[in-house]
């Protein structure tokens, strides 16, 4: 069972932190396209490889009912249209220190809403661990320099990111409910659906056909990486996360995604690797661990006691 656990918790890793290549693999598609197309053209993809996925890996489907296609669209609305929307907004518009602390702020309100409609159980782990891997990401975002965070005001561009960060929380908590009656691989494909769907529109106005032909090698790799990697592979690895440990132990992981992207802007974009990125990626590990150690602070009081009673 433990080892199995650690299973689930090196998935979950690798899919939080292969989200992180999405950073470097946006800078290059938006070269060609705007945001809400490159959100489509990635989901699009993915959703051409996860239909016969989903028919070769799933033999007895069950068939989704009204309320199944409303939840669905609730996710695809939420985890893939809007998120992505707000989140490449945000990304253009705002700085990136603001954008990335906002982002990173996500596990937080999972956490709350997962104990809130869900009812699951949010243990002092869970506290102490976030508070410590949320600490670990504002060093990365910040470089070691923390007042910096006090220099931006609020602006409206503030009401797009909390907009990212409430369709993420929405989506992890919704995914829950779903994964009670559909797999990973079909809760994936059907959100990625609908998502698409609804990202149509914003595509169809902004980009046109000659567009498309005049888009650079480099930018259809990179929304290929987004399609099959960043999407397929690490959302079913995500889901298939919530579905065995929860959506407020999964939310966790999700502290890996700038640490990732920090260490491979440093490799594939040139940027420098800092002390304080050091600092903050061990913060962030130290989190994740206490996170998921539900018997680690537990084992500590129970020695506590005994000690007492011996005395």
């Amino acid at each position: 069972m433990k080892k199995r656990l650690w299973l689930i918790y090196g998935m979950l890793t690798l899919a939080t932190a292969t989200w992180g290549s999405a950073f470097i693999a946006g800078k290059f598609a938006v070269q060609s396209f705007e945001p809400a197309t490159v959100a489509f053209l990635r989901f699009l993809g993915a959703a051409i490889l996860l239909y016969p996925l989903m028919w070769i890996m799933e033999k007895d489907r069950k068939r989704p009912n009204l309320r199944d296609h409303g939840l669905f669209a609730l996710l695809g609305l939420t985890g893939i249209a809007l998120y992505n929307i707000c989140f490449f907004l945000a990304t253009k518009h705002a700085p990136v220190i603001k954008s990335s602390l906002f982002i990173a702020s996500n596990p937080v309100l999972i956490v709350l809403l997962s104990g809130l409609f869900l009812k699951e159980k949010i243990t002092k782990n869970h506290i102490i661990g976030m508070a410590v891997a949320l600490t670990g990401v504002v060093f990365i975002i910040t470089d070691g320099h923390l007042l910096t965070l006090f220099q931006y005001g609020f602006e409206p561009i503030d009401f797009v990111l909390l907009g990212a960060v409430v369709s993420w929380a929405i989506y992890s908590v919704v995914g829950k409910v779903v994964l009670k009656k559909f797999s990973s691989v079909e809760s994936t494909t059907y959100a990625v659906a609908y998502g698409t769907l609804f990202l149509l529109p914003f595509a169809s106005a902004e980009t046109t056909w000659m567009d498309l032909q005049q888009a650079r090698l480099t930018t259809w790799a990179a929304i290929a990486h987004m399609s099959i990697f960043v999407t397929v592979v690490s959302f079913v690895m995500y889901y298939n996360g919530i579905k065995e440990v929860g959506a407020a132990k999964a939310s966790i992981f999700i502290n890996v995604m700038p640490v990732s992207a920090v260490i491979m802007a440093t490799v594939f974009l040139g940027e420098t690797f800092t002390l304080a990125h050091g600092i903050g990626a061990a913060f962030v590990l130290t989190g994740v661990y206490i996170g998921t150690n539900a018997k680690m602070f537990q084992r500590k009081m129970n020695k506590r006691t005994i000690k007492n009673k011996t005395a």
